[in-house]
């Protein structure tokens, strides 16, 4: 073992390594939470000024980190900072950026944003590990020489891993310490760091034998969600056609203990992941090997095709009614992109109003989780939950089932819904469902 190993083990079990989170958004401030919480000094460094003011007057902007969560680690050792030179001299980063697409191809401008931040200021035997979603070959290819590039050192000096984040917002079951994490290193050496680091956080460490393995581990997860949420999504569309109701198809496929995984249909997909990973997948497939993904093709064409569809029959259900999307009041429950949670990233619910609006309707959201800091760019209008809004509007589309959203009080006081989660089962309403 080197001497430089050695050092940092040392200080990672005696909690004294020096933790910068880069991106303290849905991903990373859990994880700086958590290193927090066992013991560790933790810099949570975020680009946005309003984050960082959030984050240090106790108000947390993410669901699953409480205000009480963010006291406590304020208390403890954590800074919030969106100075870099708060960055010197740490032991260990975690880069948790966003890795979004530019039409269509990957943007990495984050990753290596970080990089360069964090190599002005990485030293021989200090660890950086890469845990935003990318393309096998990121890490090793472009991350690590990144940083022996702005920092002068041989990357055989330092060390640089890839754990890919599985993060769930508003999963009470799993959360990050109890949901096995995958860990890799560029290297023998910076595997066993990397594994060290993350075994003081999480109960269980699934380690791999390349940065590119991990890599791809997280591209075939959300790749998996991809296409099977697509497959009943186009199964929804047809089964309307069939006359068949899709949902107590599943329900019934539901019962079978073995070979079967329920997935729903919805207005779309949205979060970081699912919108995006699968491309990422694609496109390394393409430009390194020269072929086609097919299936991540074919997934992308139905799931953000669906938006469309979910607007065309919102329009098909008023003009039964003899009315028009021009100038209709069209309430939307939901946007998050799944329930329980105030990510909205990526949202399909977006899409809808967005194609709502470009037809005349005015277009209102209701949504309880979303935090202000989290929806300065939100174009609509945000209002609460409540019976003189169901009330008030032409049309109430339901596209995120949060446990908020009474299916009774919504049936009792719309003129008419429009249901992509099945949310009103077993109640009467005037209206469809997806």
């Amino acid at each position: 073992m080197s001497p430089n190993l050695e050092s940092l083990l040392s200080r990672i079990a005696d909690r004294t390594a020096k933790v910068v989170v880069v991106g303290q958004g849905y991903v990373g401030l859990p994880v700086a939470m958590r290193a927090v919480e066992v013991g560790f000094p933790v810099v949570g460094f975020e680009a946005s000024p309003a984050r960082v003011q959030s984050l240090a007057a106790g108000e947390s902007y993410v669901g699953d980190v409480s205000d009480a969560d963010l006291a406590s680690a304020l208390a403890n050792g954590y800074l919030p900072t969106s100075d870099p030179a708060d960055l010197a001299d740490f032991d260990v980063a975690v880069v948790s950026v966003p890795t979004p697409l530019a039409d269509g191809l990957p943007d990495l401008s984050f990753i290596e944003a970080a990089g360069r931040s964090l190599a002005a200021h990485l030293r021989a035997g200090a660890c950086v590990i890469l845990e935003s979603t990318t393309y096998p070959g990121t890490t090793a290819e472009l991350l690590a020489p990144l940083l022996a590039t702005g920092s002068g050192l041989d990357i055989a000096s330092f060390f640089c891993g890839y754990s890919p984040e599985r993060i769930d917002p508003g999963n009470t079951r799993y959360g990050l310490q109890n949901t096995p994490k995958v860990v890799s290193g560029i290297d023998t050496d910076s595997l066993t760091a990397v594994d060290a680091f993350f075994s003081a956080l999480v109960d269980t460490t699934v380690p791999v034998g390349s940065a590119a393995e991990a890599e791809l581990v997280k591209l075939l997860e959300n790749t998996f969600r991809h296409v099977n949420i697509a497959l009943v999504n186009e199964l929804a569309m047809f089964a309307r056609d069939l006359d068949v109701d899709i949902w107590r198809a599943i329900d019934a496929a539901a019962t079978k203990p073995f070979g079967f995984m329920r997935f729903t249909p919805g207005p779309g997909v949205g979060g970081h992941c699912l919108p995006i990973d699968p491309s990422y997948l694609a496109w390394r497939v393409k430009q390194h090997l020269g072929h086609t993904f097919r299936f991540v093709e074919l997934a992308n064409d139905v799931n953000e095709h669906m938006p469309d569809y979910v607007h065309g029959r919102i329009a098909a259900m008023l003009n039964h009614d003899r009315l028009a999307v021009n100038g209709a009041k069209v309430l939307l429950l939901g946007l998050a992109y799944k329930a329980g949670t105030s990510d909205w990233r990526e949202s399909p619910s977006v899409a809808v109003a967005d194609r709502l609006a470009a037809s005349g309707a005015e277009v209102r959201f209701c949504d309880p989780y979303i935090a202000e800091v989290n929806a300065q760019q939100v174009r609509f209008p945000l209002v609460p939950f409540s019976s003189a809004e169901l009330t008030a509007a032409d049309v109430v589309v339901v596209l995120v089932d949060h446990p908020e959203f009474d299916p009774a009080t919504v049936a009792a006081h719309s003129r008419r819904v429009f249901d992509t989660k099945n949310l009103l089962r077993g109640q009467s309403f005037t209206g469809e469902v997806l």
